[in-house]
């Protein structure tokens, strides 16, 4: 398949949404990109004393690869210059032309089936309650050895929810024409064989 075919996953932190596009992706074939990287990347050069705006109009593939792009702080930065419009506005053309490319496209993010894409073949919205996600969350964080404890993860966990669905500009909501994945009881295994039965369902 050479035609684009574009896919929008999107929802909250710690829903599974990384883990199921990325396996999407795969099965299908299909370029994948993680929106969020973005936004952590642009976020990693505010932290280093950048202006946002200035950092996401120069933004390169090599910025993406930072290995520090992954910690707490780097994602409390993220979705404090996802809230400014001018960032989202340099990151906006980036993400459409990828999702168009030739061969099919994975997005996943806050805003893709609302905002970037709204006219995705396929549109998806990973959720969890936010205990679920938190607990996730502080495993994760547990597993790479950092210091932290549930009760804080859980409150950074709401707080981005609060500022990610609060936002003026492109709030994190489900499209409406997007199918709701519930993974909160659902194993991982689970949740990307329904992911690829929607698709499947969507390209024939």
């Amino acid at each position: 398949m050479t035609e684009p075919f574009t896919v929008a996953i999107d929802g909250p932190a710690a829903a599974g949404k990384g883990t199921i596009s990325k396996a999407v992706a795969a099965h299908f074939g299909f370029a994948h990109l993680d929106t969020g990287l973005l936004y952590r990347a642009v976020g990693a050069r505010l932290l280093a004393g950048e202006d946002p705006t200035e950092a996401a109009h120069s933004l390169t593939t090599d910025d993406l690869a930072n290995p520090e792009l992954r910690t707490a702080d780097v994602a409390q930065a993220a979705s404090k210059v996802a809230v400014i419009p001018e960032v989202r506005a340099a990151l906006l053309d980036f993400q459409r032309a990828f999702a168009r490319r030739a061969g099919g496209a994975v997005l996943d993010g806050r805003d893709i089936g609302t905002v970037i894409c709204p006219q995705a073949e396929v549109k998806l919205y990973v959720t969890a309650s936010a205990e679920i996600r938190a607990r996730r969350r502080f495993d994760e964080l547990q597993d790479r050895g950092a210091d932290t404890d549930f009760h804080t993860v859980l409150a950074d966990v709401k707080a981005r929810d609060a500022r990610d669905s609060g936002r003026a500009d492109a709030p994190m909501k489900p499209a409406d024409d997007a199918v709701l994945l519930d993974t909160s009881h659902l194993s991982i295994e689970a949740a990307i064989a329904r992911a690829i039965e929607t698709i499947t369902a969507r390209r024939q």
